[in-house]
């Protein structure tokens, strides 16, 4: 597979394997929203998630991982984050280039795909409290679930050292 193909869902969970990560995968047709994936929620455990991807002032990266009904000030994030001024969403172009994912697929499993390490990962520390995470894997047709502390494991094993933080109201 060339260096710029991005992987798979399939790639995803030959890596969580190979990491001996347990993960549960539910297909489902595709959600584009937190809204769209709510009615999901009785056959899923755990803490689902939404994804900002946004930038600062000096076009350094970042992905958001916060529960799905948090709310995140954007005009103030930046300062807990260590951004560089306020911060904005980043294009889908960079999405798909740094993430190798689609608007409606952003996913912490995107660190999978940022070889070159541009984008700082962030974890809200509520969303880290619960036992499982659920996160698309790489796509938006499937929801999987995984151990919060693998999730960090995870991320740690594709060169990326995420940060735990309080980053919601």
């Amino acid at each position: 597979m060339p260096e710029n193909t991005p992987k798979t869902k399939d790639d995803l969970f030959i890596f969580l394997d190979g990491l001996g990560i347990a993960h549960k995968t539910v297909d489902h047709a595709p959600v584009f929203t937190v809204a769209e994936s709510v009615a999901l929620r009785d056959e899923i455990p755990g803490g689902h998630t939404k994804n900002l991807f946004i930038k600062d002032k000096k076009d350094r990266y970042f992905l958001l991982t916060v529960e799905e009904n948090a709310e995140v000030d954007l005009k103030q994030v930046h300062t807990i984050i260590g951004g560089s001024g306020r911060v904005s969403f980043g294009r889908a172009e960079k999405l798909m280039e740094y993430l190798g994912v689609i608007p409606g697929a952003v996913t912490a499993f995107g660190a999978i795909n940022d070889t070159a390490g541009n984008v700082t990962f962030v974890l809200d520390a509520d969303l880290m409290a619960e036992e499982v995470v659920n996160c698309h894997p790489l796509a938006n047709d499937a929801t999987t679930s995984i151990a919060s502390g693998d999730l960090v494991r995870f991320m740690e094993a594709t060169g990326h050292k995420p940060l735990v933080l309080k980053v919601t109201s």
